[in-house]
């Protein structure tokens, strides 16, 4: 049976607006940064894209469970499917003088990394949240594989 649900995902220190070149030139430099949640299959189709700079972003998206055999499956627009592993891409990108985002670098929040017992809870009570900082030890955008300690994640009552 499936049951609806949400992921909030709730991001604070965000790196700024512009990432300086690495010293040993591998990364470049990029302004005007921003971030947003990606649609599974659509790296073009981005959701509510924040600014680098804001003093935090929330994203809140539409979900689905059911119970298999190996816990909580969720399924949704936002939530990629890629070798049964399930997650939340965040996209980073660029965004020029006509609007246009270009990506160059992605944060995967690992959803098979939420505790069994919080995401049993969140489908029960409707809301899975999120908690990350957006910032890397380097002062650049969190990328890669995003995993607790590096998010907490919680259940919480839908209102």
């Amino acid at each position: 049976m499936m049951a609806g649900m949400r992921i909030r995902i709730d991001a604070v220190d965000l790196p700024g607006l512009t990432r300086a070149a690495s010293a040993d030139g591998r990364v470049p430099a990029y302004g005007n940064l921003h971030v947003a949640v990606q649609r599974r299959d659509r790296p073009a189709e981005l959701l509510e894209p924040q600014p680098g700079d804001a003093p935090s972003a929330t994203w809140t998206l539409e979900c689905t469970t059911s119970t298999s055999p190996t816990g909580t499956e969720v399924r949704g627009p936002y939530v990629q499917d890629r070798l049964g592993r399930r997650f939340v891409y965040l996209s980073w990108g660029t965004v020029d003088e006509a609007g246009v985002f270009t990506m160059f670098r992605r944060a995967k929040l690992m959803l098979d990394a939420v505790p069994a017992d919080v995401l049993a809870a969140a489908a029960r009570d409707g809301l899975l949240v999120g908690r990350l900082g957006l910032t890397d030890a380097q002062g650049g955008p969190r990328c890669a594989r995003v995993e607790p300690p590096d998010i907490t994640w919680t259940a919480e009552r839908a209102e």
